[in-house]
């Protein structure tokens, strides 16, 4: 059996034997055999130069014998050889060595006295040659051929090379001219590569974890549909990546009293959406403490332009507070599209934002008091964000405000249950290809 490294003092005397392993190997690669191209059809291989030198020597040579000694053309043709910057190499069929240069001595370490006459075999493990028969057969097969392999090393090593194989015959023999090209610098190269690309992918995953984890943490968040006394909340919550800037708060003072709250935080992603979690908690408290809508919107402003200053987020608010045993409704907006009263089959009446957008100014929010609404029983609140409004068309048609209004005043006349998805249901019949920004819908019944 071959050994897995160089040996020295290893000798092969089977070599017809490994000659017909040869053989078999070449029947099962290749159907149809052909006998090896001529010289005449590759000269555009790179080995021509040093094929065509031999082949001029050959026809000098007269002996047509294969003895065990070197052919003379050999001879004539080494000190060519030996200037050539690759590792060089010529066996006979049997795969004998007959020559080997300088810089292939260089490339191995092993002595050029101990490859000279050896079997190549036995420079190498047995799963190893056993690839390089093949690629033997295919050299016997095409004529000649080209592929990456390893050379051994006298200190057991293996050098990555890129393999150049090219057979010449004549009347007395076959001759293989074997050059090596040294890809070790290559090779690191890519291996470095595969190793900063695995803990490139290592850390894609840490974070797509982390990120799984967010969006498990704000899909939490949303409003839950719930309903109490004559009141009841449904809601929708979408991101376009898997955390968004978009968020709801649905805040109960009683069973017949409830806030609700829509923000939409500039941007998409881990950015919007780490400065929506910080709003969710202040607005939150906010409501549960009842602050009025005017000194809430300047609180979120003063901490938009004071505590998160130079992140260029902008944040639109819509917010309504609702007494359904008055039927009484304070509506308040800070840039934000407006809110809308469904009311049977009319036109949705529209809550317009009295305030600008949220951390661009000092004085965004409006002085004005929050604008006070009557209800009317089975009155429909619908607060939304951006990404319900602005969808496209195949004709690049915008839905819009009125778009929008169209699908509410269509779908009042579902049961309240059914309301909410046939508004999602007219805004996806409008869009054309998936969603491009973050979408959230608040639906307010009141009975």
């Amino acid at each position: 059996m071959r050994g897995p490294h160089y040996a020295g003092d290893t000798r092969s005397t089977c070599l017809q034997g490994r000659r017909d392993d040869e053989t078999t190997v070449f029947s099962q690669l290749v159907s149809n055999s052909e006998s090896a191209p001529s010289l005449d059809h590759a000269s555009d291989d790179p080995l021509f130069p040093v094929a065509h030198a031999l082949t001029r020597s050959f026809m000098k040579e007269q002996s047509s014998s294969r003895a065990s000694e070197n052919p003379e053309w050999l001879t004539h043709i080494e000190a060519v050889l030996e200037m050539l910057n690759e590792g060089i190499v010529i066996t006979n069929e049997d795969q004998r060595i007959l020559f080997v240069n300088s810089r292939f001595v260089e490339m191995t370490g092993i002595p050029q006295q101990d490859m000279l006459g050896a079997d190549a075999s036995e420079f190498y493990s047995e799963q190893e040659w056993e690839f390089l028969a093949q690629q033997i057969a295919v050299v016997r097969h095409q004529g000649r051929h080209r592929y990456e392999f390893l050379l051994p090393q006298k200190d057991g090593g293996r050098l990555p090379v890129i393999i150049s194989s090219r057979i010449l015959q004549n009347s007395g023999g076959e001759f293989r001219i074997i050059t090596a090209s040294d890809i070790s610098e290559q090779a690191r190269i890519a291996k470095e590569l595969r190793s900063a690309n695995a803990k490139l992918q290592e850390r894609q995953s840490e974070i797509e974890e982390d990120l799984r984890l967010a969006a498990q943490v704000q899909t939490s968040l949303a409003p839950k549909s719930t309903a109490r006394g004559n009141v009841t909340v449904d809601s929708f919550y979408h991101p376009v990546h898997s955390i968004g800037g978009d968020f709801a708060v649905v805040n109960w003072h009683d069973h017949d009293q409830v806030s609700a709250l829509m923000c939409d935080v500039s941007g998409h992603g881990i950015g919007s959406a780490l400065v929506a979690n910080r709003i969710y908690s202040e607005t939150t408290a906010h409501l549960r403490a009842g602050v009025c809508f005017s000194d809430m919107f300047g609180r979120l402003n003063r901490f938009l332009i004071e505590d998160i200053a130079g992140s260029g987020m902008f944040v639109t608010v819509a917010a309504a507070r609702i007494n359904a045993r008055q039927r009484r409704m304070h509506f308040a907006g800070a840039g934000h599209p407006p809110a809308m009263i469904a009311r049977g089959s009319h036109s949705p009446v529209l809550l317009q934002s009295h305030s600008m957008v949220l951390g661009a100014f000092p004085d965004a929010e409006g002085t004005s008091e929050s604008l006070e609404f009557a209800l009317e029983p089975d009155d429909r609140v619908v607060l939304y964000t951006d990404g319900i409004t602005d969808v496209f068309n195949s004709s690049g048609e915008m839905l819009g405000i009125e778009g929008v209004r169209e699908i509410v005043r269509e779908a009042a006349s579902l049961p309240a249950e059914e309301m909410k998805q046939g508004i999602l249901d007219g805004v996806v019949a409008w869009r054309n290809g998936p969603p491009t920004d973050d979408a959230s819908l608040v639906l307010v019944h009141v009975r």
